[in-house]
């Protein structure tokens, strides 16, 4: 999490379909109906902000998260990366795993070089819980596992593995719902991945979530 700052908005950069935002020194050029709110988190991929989709009604439906993938065909390898975690992420439907709601367009495909994607908004992560003072009870821990491992049999069910699943990849919101993100390091097509003459990179994943069947390379 990062601390929250004032979010600027551009009044006179707008054009009569754009809005523009300045928060934690990105510039966020997005359609008009979306109110940017505050910001949530930032790292090597960009910022998300949170944001009122004007179109939508209702308390819950209408607040979102925006990620801003910033220089998104700059490195070949994360290019592949993003663009495999959008591909498994538009497919996926459960209610404990992150999905994308929107991909939103470019200007042109001469000035395309950044992602703004939509997707449903969740307030922390479990990491920030752990290291919280707030204490999880019994009952804490076992209706995150609970959910932890609904959204995994969903997920295996779907032919996809996720290969970097910790708790900063746990979104959690204030009544403990939970949905697993991040799948820029997941593969898809188990039965093809099982098969002898399967490759699987043995180096992803924090070193401390690494599963036996990673860190040995699948031997």
């Amino acid at each position: 999490m990062v601390s929250k700052k004032s979010v600027q908005e551009l009044t006179d950069q707008a054009t009569s379909t754009k809005r523009m935002w300045k928060v934690l020194d990105s510039k966020f050029s997005l359609p008009s109906h979306y109110d940017v709110i505050d910001p949530i988190g930032s790292g090597a991929y960009g910022v998300v902000v949170a944001a009122k989709d004007n179109r939508e009604t209702g308390e819950e439906g209408n607040h979102v998260a925006i990620k801003k993938i910033e220089k998104a065909f700059e490195h070949k390898v994360f290019t592949l990366r993003t663009l495999r975690e959008l591909k498994i992420m538009r497919l996926l439907n459960h209610e404990n795993v992150l999905s994308c709601k929107s991909i939103l367009m470019p200007d042109s495909l001469e000035s395309f070089n950044e992602l703004y994607v939509v997707t449903d908004l969740m307030e922390t992560d479990l990491a920030q819980i752990i290291k919280s003072p707030q204490a999880l009870t019994d009952e804490h821990v076992q209706f995150f596992l609970y959910q932890i491992l609904r959204g995994l049999k969903y997920i295996h069910s779907c032919g996809v593995i996720h290969r970097d699943l910790k708790p900063r990849n746990l979104l959690v919101n204030s009544n403990c719902d939970l949905r697993i993100c991040d799948f820029g390091l997941a593969r898809a097509n188990i039965n093809m991945l099982m098969t002898p003459s399967a490759f699987l990179t043995d180096y992803i994943a924090t070193r401390w979530y690494r599963a036996p069947e990673v860190i040995l390379s699948w031997k």
